[in-house]
């Protein structure tokens, strides 16, 4: 079983590796999100939002569902691990 469990972590991690190659460079000035995305936060996030903290304006407004089902998640991982790893009482 613990055999079957490395081939599918290692053909998992392959894929990602085969999947990265297609990625922009990091930093990339090039990139779809700098040309695109970044210009569009920084012009119109006062204008839209009436957010002075662009940082917040991105999180909170732009990107609030997000932001709220990852912290969801982390919730419901944190509250997983407690059970698996409490002791019941005797």
């Amino acid at each position: 079983m613990k055999f079957i469990a490395l081939i599918a972590t290692l053909m998992t991690g392959a894929l990602l590796m085969y999947a990265e190659a297609d990625f922009p460079v990091w930093g990339d000035p090039d990139s779809p999100a700098s040309l695109h995305l970044s210009p569009r936060y920084i012009e119109k996030a006062m204008e839209e939002t009436s957010v002075p903290n662009m940082v917040t304006a991105v999180l909170a407004d732009y990107r609030g569902y997000d932001t709220m089902f990852e912290t969801a998640v982390i919730f419901s991982a944190g509250i997983a691990v407690v059970m698996l790893i409490r002791r019941p009482r005797q």
